[in-house]
């Protein structure tokens, strides 16, 4: 019945691609407010990733997450 009212592709949307779209946005407003977060980045740096994260979404989030991220650990704590 389910078959019926949708075709193959709307199928696929439903069952892969929606939920991997919502990853990928939960991912992106992670890294976001990670980045405004960061106590590793001075201010400039910290507003350059925020619009590299905000401008380039995903692949900006990715960016942020493997190059800029790591420098946390090395923040001292206040």
């Amino acid at each position: 019945m389910f078959a019926l009212l949708f075709g193959g592709l709307e199928i696929l949307f439903l069952l892969f691609l929606l939920p991997l779209s919502l990853l990928a946005f939960a991912f992106w407003v992670w890294m976001l407010v990670d980045v405004a977060q960061n106590r590793g980045l001075e201010q400039n740096d910290r507003v350059v990733w925020i619009l590299v994260v905000a401008l380039l979404h995903f692949l900006g989030a990715l960016i942020y997450f493997f190059v800029a991220r790591p420098k946390r650990k090395l923040a001292v704590p206040v």
